[in-house]
C-alpha cells in the first residue's frame, strides 16, 4: 500500500490512483449503486481507459471471472488512437454473477522493440540496446523461439541490423504477448456485472385480451365472453408468427363501482366488460381469476398450451385497485383519504381513471411490500416466468428495488418489464434497479434524425442497465404515423423494432391495420380496453388484408441472424435523404456457432408517403470488411442480391417494399 503524507502534518492520504492510471471503467451503472447488466450470449464491450506517462508503450488485459470462480483473460486493443481508450469483447455464455477487472502493465518488450527499431538503424546506442534487448529475452523464459531469439542476439558474429531483424519476426512478437515482459503491473478493483437468461434481453412479445379471443356477440347484443380455453386455440397462430412471449393484461375480477363503457365513458351499458385494468371485485383481488375467462385449472392448462408451443406466458401486474377491490375494506389504509372522507382515484391529467384507487405507499410500507410479494409468489408458482408491470413510475423507486431483489434472488429466472412512458430519469432508474426490460419512446420516434439519435442511446449510452422492449403500438398507443401512414406504416414500424433491438413487441390488431383513433387521442376506437373485439383473422388472411406473413418473415429473420438477437452492435451509417435511415448490426465469427460471422444491414424510408432514392454510404469496418471492398447482400425480405461497396444507390418504394433488410452475404474477392 503506498501512502503519504500532506504539508508538514504528517495526514496519510492513499492515493487513489494505481500505478498506471486505469480510468473510465464500463460497463457500470451510474454511480455504481447496483451491478450493470447483460444476458445470456449477450457479447459485451469491456471498455477502459488507461495510460501511463512517458513514452514507454502499455498492455491492457481484461480478466472476467465467471459464477464459477473461473477466471479468463483477455487482451484489450486500443479503439481510439490518441485518447487511449482499450476494448474487448466477450461473448457471456452462462447467468450468474461475474465480476471483471482490467490489469495494465508496462510492456518492456514493446517498448524496448520500439525503441530499437528508431536507434540501431540510425546508429545510436547500439551497443546498449542489443544488450536491452538480450537481458530482455533472458526474461522471457526457455520456451525455444525465444531461446533462439537469445542466441542469436548474443552472437557477435551477427550485425546489428541483422539482430533487429530477428527481434522482429512476429512469431517472436506472438509467443512473448502470450507472457508479456510485464512491469509496474497496475489491476483495478473487480466490479461485479449480472448476466441473466436470454429471455431476459430476447423476445418477441404478442399481446392479446384472452376475454377477446374466442368471444361471441348475440343477435341480441349480448356478448359472451372469451376463456382460457378458447384464447389457447390462438396460440398456435401466435407461435407460427414466431412470437415467443405471450403478453395478458390483467386476468383478475373487474370492479363495478366507476366502471367505464365504451370509449372510455362514464356510462355503461348491461355487458359493458369494464378495464381489466380496474382490478378487484365481489370474485377477489390480485390473486384472483375473473369467473368468465375459467378457473386456475383453466389457466394452468392455458401456460401449458404456451409452453408446449415455445410461448412463455408474460402476466400484468398492476398494482391498483377497483373501489370494489377486498383491499379497500381490508386495508383502507393502503389508499389516500381526502378532507371529505372520499378515497383518491387515479389520475393522469386530463386523463381521469374513475373506476382506479391508486394506493399510498407511504401508509404502510412494509404490509403492502409483503402482500406484493405474496402474490408475485402465487403466480409463480402457477408457471408465470414474466410480469409486465404497469405504470411502475406512479410507485416509489424504493419500493421496486426491494420487491425486485427479493424475487429475482429467490425465482432468478423472473423477469419484471417496465411499462413507464415518463421522465427519462425514472425510466432509467426503473432499469437500473432491477427490471429487466422497458417500454421506450420508440413508438414517437419516427424521423430519420429522431430514430438515429434514438438507435444509438439505446445501443451504446445506456446499454449497460437499460433493455429497451421496442413494442409498435399497444391499447393505449395508436400514433400519428400508424393513424395515417397506411400499410407502408405498419410495415416500417414493424421492420426497425425487429432489427434494431433484440426484444420487440405489438399488439393484437396490427396484423390488421387498425389505425382509425378515438377523436382526440391516440387510443384505438371501439378500444379493447373497455369492450370485447371479434377479429376475424381467417378471412383477413384469406384475402391478403393481413401483415401476419410479414411479421412472421421479420421473426424468421431474428432467428436466423444471431446479429439482430444482440443489442449493443448498431452502428448508424449515412444517406443523402431525409427520410432514408441506414443501421448495420454486426458479430464477428468467433462469437456465432460455427464460426462465420453475422452481418445485417438495414435501409429504411421512414416516409410511408413516398417512393425515395438516394445514395447510402457505409462504413464497411463496422460490419468486419476493408473499407473499399466490394461485397454481395441479399435482401432477406425479397430475395433480391446486389454488389455493394461504400457507396451504394437504393430505391425503396413506401407502397410496396419501404425497407431493405440485407444480409452481407460475401466479400468480393475473399
Amino acid at each position: 500500500m503506498i501512502r503519504g503524507t500532506v504539508g508538514t502534518v504528517g495526514i496519510e492520504y492513499e492515493p487513489k490512483l494505481g500505478r498506471i492510471p486505469i480510468r473510465g471503467l464500463a460497463p457500470q451503472q451510474p454511480e455504481a449503486l447496483w451491478p450493470a447488466k447483460a444476458y445470456r450470449g449477450e457479447v459485451v464491450p469491456f471498455q477502459a481507459t488507461v495510460f501511463r506517462e512517458g513514452h514507454d508503450l502499455i498492455g491492457v488485459r481484461l480478466i472476467v471471472t465467471d459464477p464459477e470462480g473461473r477466471k479468463l483473460t483477455y487482451r484489450m486493443r486500443p479503439i481510439a488512437p490518441g485518447l487511449d481508450r482499450w476494448q474487448a469483447d466477450v461473448q457471456l455464455p452462462i447467468a450468474g454473477e461475474w465480476s471483471w477487472r482490467v490489469r495494465a502493465f508496462t510492456d518492456d518488450w514493446a517498448t524496448w522493440l520500439h525503441n530499437a527499431e528508431l536507434k540501431i538503424p540510425a546508429g545510436v546506442d547500439v551497443d546498449l540496446m542489443i544488450g536491452m534487448g538480450v537481458a530482455l529475452l533472458e526474461r522471457a523464459g526457455s520456451r525455444k523461439i525465444v531461446r533462439d531469439a537469445y542466441d542469436a542476439l548474443s552472437d557477435p558474429k551477427l550485425s546489428p541490423v541483422r539482430k533487429l531483424a530477428l527481434a522482429l519476426d512476429p512469431a517472436l512478437s506472438t509467443a512473448i504477448a502470450a507472457k508479456p515482459l510485464a512491469s509496474l503491473v497496475t489491476e483495478s478493483a473487480p466490479i461485479p456485472l449480472r448476466v441473466e437468461r436470454e429471455r431476459a434481453g430476447v423476445g418477441s412479445w404478442y399481446e392479446f385480451f384472452p376475454r377477446s379471443e374466442g368471444a361471441k356477440l348475440a343477435k341480441d347484443g349480448t356478448w359472451t365472453s372469451g376463456t382460457f380455453r378458447t384464447a389457447a386455440k390462438r396460440l398456435q397462430a401466435v407461435a407460427d408468427m414466431g412470437f415467443d412471449v405471450l403478453y395478458l393484461p390483467p386476468i383478475h375480477p373487474i370492479g363495478v363501482s366507476g366502471r367505464k363503457g365504451a370509449n372510455n365513458t362514464l356510462v355503461t351499458k348491461a355487458g359493458d366488460p369494464g378495464s381489466p385494468w380496474a382490478i378487484g371485485g365481489a370474485d377477489g383481488g390480485h390473486d384472483a381469476i375473473h369467473p368468465d375467462l375459467g378457473t386456475v385449472k383453466d389457466f394452468v392448462y392455458f401456460v401449458g398450451a404456451a409452453r408446449r408451443l415455445g410461448l412463455e406466458v408474460a402476466l400484468d401486474f398492476a398494482l391498483q385497485a377497483s373501489p370494489d377491490h377486498p383491499w379497500v375494506a381490508e386495508h383502507p389504509e393502503w389508499f389516500t383519504t381526502l378532507p371529505d372522507g372520499s378515497i383518491a382515484y387515479a389520475e393522469n391529467p386530463p386523463k381521469k381513471y374513475q373506476d382506479i384507487y391508486p394506493i399510498n405507499f407511504d401508509n404502510d410500507p412494509d404490509g403492502i411490500r409483503a402482500e406484493v410479494l405474496r402474490l408475485l409468489r402465487y403466480w409463480i408458482g402457477l408457471g408465470v416466468t414474466i410480469f409486465r408491470v404497469d405504470n411502475p413510475h406512479t410507485k416509489p423507486l424504493q419500493f421496486w428495488e426491494l420487491v425486485l431483489h427479493e424475487i429475482n434472488a429467490e425465482f432468478p429466472y423472473v423477469i419484471f418489464l417496465a411499462e413507464a412512458f415518463t421522465r427519462p430519469a425514472m425510466m432509467q432508474s426503473l432499469a437500473q434497479v432491477g427490471f429487466q426490460q422497458s417500454y421506450t419512446y420508440f413508438t414517437w420516434r419516427n424521423t430519420k434524425v429522431e430514430l438515429e439519435e434514438f438507435f444509438t442511446e439505446i445501443s451504446h449510452e445506456t446499454s449497460a442497465w437499460f433493455r429497451p422492449n421496442l413494442f409498435v403500438n399497444t391499447p393505449d398507443i395508436l400514433t400519428e404515423f400508424l393513424q395515417f401512414g397506411g400499410r407502408p406504416a405498419y410495415k416500417i414500424r414493424a421492420a426497425l423494432a425487429a432489427t434494431a433491438g433484440p426484444s420487440w413487441g405489438v399488439y393484437a390488431g396490427y396484423e390488421l391495420f387498425e389505425d382509425v383513433a378515438r377523436p382526440g387521442s391516440e387510443e384505438n376506437i371501439d378500444n379493447e380496453k373497455y369492450q370485447y373485439k371479434q377479429r376475424d383473422w381467417a378471412a383477413a388472411e384469406k384475402a391478403g388484408d393481413s401483415l401476419a406473413p410479414y411479421l412472421m418473415r421479420l421473426n424468421l429473420i431474428r432467428a436466423a441472424h444471431p446479429a439482430l438477437r444482440q443489442l449493443r452492435n448498431l452502428d448508424v451509417h449515412w444517406s443523402d435523404d431525409e427520410s432514408i435511415v441506414v443501421y448495420s448490426k454486426y458479430l464477428a465469427g468467433a462469437f456465432v456457432d460455427g464460426g462465420k460471422p453475422d452481418a445485417v444491414i438495414v435501409v429504411a424510408n421512414v416516409d410511408p408517403h413516398s417512393v425515395r432514392e438516394t445514395i447510402v454510404h457505409l462504413d464497411p469496418t463496422r460490419f468486419g470488411l476493408a473499407p473499399d471492398e466490394r461485397f454481395t447482400v441479399v435482401d432477406l425480405i425479397t430475395g433480391a442480391q446486389f454488389d455493394w461497396g461504400m457507396s451504394n444507390f437504393v430505391r425503396l418504394d413506401a407502397f410496396t417494399e419501404p425497407v431493405h433488410i440485407l444480409h452481407v452475404q460475401t466479400a468480393k474477392g475473399s
